[in-house]
C-alpha cells in the first residue's frame, strides 16, 4: 500500500512520521512532496527511507492513497493539476472543505474519499482523529481506521459532524496546551522552575487523560476525589468558576466551530 502525502507542513509532516512510526506502512512505501526543500530534508533526515519530491503529480501517481495536507485555498489548483484516479483513496486534511467541494475538483467524483480531522500529537502517535467517509465499502473503512489507531485514538463520524469534533479534538489541543501554559506561568510566579512546572502540568493532564479513557468514569467523579471538604483543591476550582473558567472554555470551542 502506497501513501503520498501532498503538503510537509506541521500536519502533513506529522502525518508522515506518525505513519513511519507505525507497523502498517514501510518507510519506503510513503512518498512526501512540498514546494519548499526545508521541511522535506528534515524529513528525510528522521526517516531516511521515506521519499519525497517537490513534484505533487509525481507523488501521486502511483500511490493506493493520497492524503491531501495543503492550506484549504490550495486544494483546488493541487487537485486539478494531481487527476487522481478513481482506484485511489483520497484523504483530504483541509478544515472547511466538504465532500462536495472535494467532488468538483477531482476527475471521477465518485472516487472513495475521507475528510481526516487529526491533531498535531498525531507525530507522537496519540492524535485524536476524526473520519467522514463517502463512496467508501466497508473494507475501505476498516483499512484507514485500523492505520490511524496506530497513531492514538480515531473516530468515524458523519460529515455534518465534523465541524463541532474538530472545536472538541483539533482546535481542542491548542486549549489543552495554553492550560498548560498558564499553569506553568503560575507555577514559575510561585518559585519552580519553568521546566519542572511544565512536567509537573504536563503529567498531570496525562493522568487525568488516562483516568477518563482507561476507566468508567465521569471528570465530576474524578473531580469528587480530590476535593476534601475545607481543603485547598475546592478552593481553586471555586476560583476557576468565580472568574469563568467553564463558560469560557464553552466560547472558545462555540467560536472554533
Amino acid at each position: 500500500m502506497k501513501i503520498a502525502i501532498i503538503g510537509a507542513g506541521n500536519m502533513g509532516g506529522s502525518i508522515a512520521r506518525g505513519l513511519a512510526k507505525g507497523s502498517l506502512i514501510e518507510d519506503s512505501d510513503i512518498i512526501v512532496s512540498n514546494p519548499s526543500a526545508g521541511k522535506l530534508e528534515l524529513l528525510k533526515k528522521e526517516f531516511p527511507g521515506i521519499s519525497t519530491t517537490h513534484n505533487n503529480a509525481e507523488a501521486a501517481l502511483g500511490a493506493d492513497i493520497v492524503i491531501l495536507a495543503v492550506k484549504p485555498w490550495f486544494m483546488q489548483p493541487v487537485m486539478r493539476e494531481l487527476k487522481l484516479k478513481s482506484k485511489q483513496i483520497l484523504i483530504s486534511v483541509a478544515a472547511g472543505i466538504s465532500f462536495e467541494e472535494l467532488a468538483h475538483y477531482v476527475v471521477s467524483p465518485e472516487m472513495p474519499m475521507f475528510r481526516l480531522i487529526p491533531n498535531t500529537a498525531i507525530s507522537e502517535l496519540e492524535s485524536m482523529t476524526l473520519v467522514a467517509a463517502r463512496n467508501t465499502n466497508d473494507e475501505q473503512d476498516k483499512f484507514i481506521l485500523q492505520l490511524f489507531r496506530e497513531m492514538g485514538t480515531v473516530m468515524l463520524i458523519p460529515e455534518d459532524k465534523i465541524s463541532a469534533a474538530t472545536a472538541l479534538a483539533s482546535c481542542g489541543i491548542a486549549y489543552v496546551l495554553k492550560y498548560v501554559q498558564a499553569a506553568m506561568q503560575a507555577g514559575i510566579e510561585m518559585g519552580i522552575r519553568p521546566k519542572d512546572a511544565m512536567t509537573m502540568v504536563a503529567q498531570s493532564l496525562k493522568g487525568a487523560a488516562a483516568l477518563i479513557l482507561n476507566n468508567d468514569t465521569h471528570p465530576s467523579v474524578e473531580i469528587d476525589k480530590v476535593t476534601t471538604p475545607g481543603g485547598i483543591t475546592i478552593k481553586g476550582i471555586n476560583e476557576l468558576e468565580h472568574n469563568g473558567f467553564t463558560s469560557a472554555i464553552i466560547q472558545a470551542m462555540k467560536a472554533s466551530k
